[in-house]
């Protein structure tokens, strides 16, 4: 009963009502008009929205972007480079004012871990994107030195506003630093743009994906199939690293 409910409740709220409202008109084109292309059309593109709005297709897409990389079993360098992904400036923390959006929060975990097991520096990259998000470098600092990593294991970048200038300027660092087999950490999701445009700067890495958004053998169940707001977000998501991992490899 609870799946149903969940079902049924998700065609009167968004994006569910919307797709019942445009196929509707749909078919009310159909019937008014001896003309049945708007309607087909209207249809068409009414399915695609549906579609992109469901976890069975959000699951098949990001489980293949995130795919691209598996975590090494051992993985080996001399530094952990953590790309920032966005930070609330003023909003409270348990140890000051400002915290990470839960893509960074996620990455940290995983770093932090690797940072205890390995014995290498955080190199945290990340500027302030706007006026009101915070400088992700700096709140990440602060984060790390409260969750017990050394001062002296932590490394900032704190100008990149886009993951080019994440590989930019984190590149320039660990070249003043002699650092030279770095671990990268970041979503899953952005690990295969994320190698391109570190490699562009003519940087080898480790890639350590992590922040996975899909189980890596989803199972089907009819709840995937209602239209679901955090679907239509995962697949945009999934359309975006698709056209800037392009631009990336191509136009950059």
């Amino acid at each position: 009963m609870v799946y149903l409910l969940k079902f049924g409740a998700s065609w009167i709220l968004p994006p569910g009502i919307f797709i019942l409202a445009c196929f509707g008109l749909a078919v009310y084109i159909w019937r008014r008009n001896r003309d049945h292309r708007a309607a087909k059309i209207l249809a068409g593109i009414t399915v695609v929205f549906y579609l992109l709005c469901t976890g069975m297709v959000a699951d098949r897409f990001m489980g293949w972007l995130e795919s691209a990389y598996e975590p090494p079993a051992h993985p080996q360098g001399d530094v952990i480079v953590l790309l920032g992904g966005g930070a609330l400036k003023d909003v409270p923390d348990v140890d000051g004012m400002g915290t990470l959006c839960s893509y960074p929060a996620n990455r940290m975990l995983t770093a932090v871990r690797l940072q205890r097991q390995l014995g290498v520096p955080i190199l945290l990259s990340g500027g302030e994107v706007y006026r009101d998000t915070g400088n992700e470098a700096e709140i990440s600092r602060r984060i790390l030195l409260s969750l017990g990593v050394p001062d002296d294991k932590i490394l900032v970048e704190n100008k990149s506003i886009n993951t080019t200038q994440n590989a930019q300027f984190s590149t320039k660092i660990m070249k003043e630093e002699g650092l030279s087999e770095p671990i990268l950490v970041t979503s899953a999701f952005h690990m295969k743009r994320s190698v391109i445009d570190f490699e562009k700067q003519g940087m080898t890495v480790t890639p350590y994906p992590a922040d996975y958004q899909v189980a890596r053998n989803p199972v089907f169940h009819y709840n995937k199939l209602r239209p679901q707001a955090g679907a239509l977000q995962n697949n945009v998501l999934v359309l975006q690293e698709i056209l800037r991992t392009f631009v990336s490899r191509y136009l950059e």
